[in-house]
């Protein structure tokens, strides 16, 4: 174990060092609540449905529409999570990006029950309803539909990619609820 810490120690302050180096090449423009509004006038960002309350300073409160838990799809109501379980959350917003990135966060209300969660980029030209994999580490817990659960953080990049994500993968692009494969 100490071998990994120093390891990781060593990385850090390598990684440290090249950021005050070059700083210009970590620059990452995360679009502010103006942003966000701004970008869907223009087109460039569409979440539907789309509700004000749900802006935060720096990003977007996204709300389960759908539970994915122990074989069974709940679309409404209220699921219980048992400890120690996996389930699936989709989202009820669907979301449109074009020359965006974007993060997912859970917000801290859920973090701080013991829920967690494996999150990843959402590729520019993402269309879709989001999946989110989501593990209870501690105590029973009762999740609504509907009930606000992570935020999307909307990134500006840099340049306009070569490809956009349907035409990388697309594996999900145009997904409606929960999907698996």
């Amino acid at each position: 174990m100490d071998d990994f810490i120093k390891i990781l120690l060593k990385f850090s302050i390598a990684h440290n060092r090249n950021f005050f180096k070059y700083p210009h090449h970590y620059k990452i423009m995360i679009f502010s609540d103006r942003d966000i509004q701004n970008g869907i006038k223009r087109g460039d960002i569409s979440i539907e449905p789309f509700d004000s309350k749900n802006l935060t300073p720096n990003g977007y409160d996204l709300s389960i529409g759908e539970i994915f838990i122990g074989g069974k799809r709940i679309g409404k109501g209220k699921a219980k999570i048992p400890p120690l379980t996996w389930f699936v959350i989709g989202t009820k917003e669907m979301v449109k990006i074009k020359n965006i990135a974007a993060q997912l966060w859970i917000r801290s209300s859920y973090a701080r029950k013991g829920i967690m969660t494996s999150f990843g980029k959402v590729d520019a030209g993402f269309e879709g309803n989001l999946t989110i994999c989501c593990f209870n580490a501690y105590k029973d817990i009762d999740i609504s539909i509907g009930d606000r659960f992570c935020q999307i953080v909307f990134e500006e990049m840099k340049s306009e990619p070569e490809k956009f994500y349907e035409e990388r993968s697309g594996r999900y692009q145009g997904q409606r609820g929960i999907r698996f494969h």
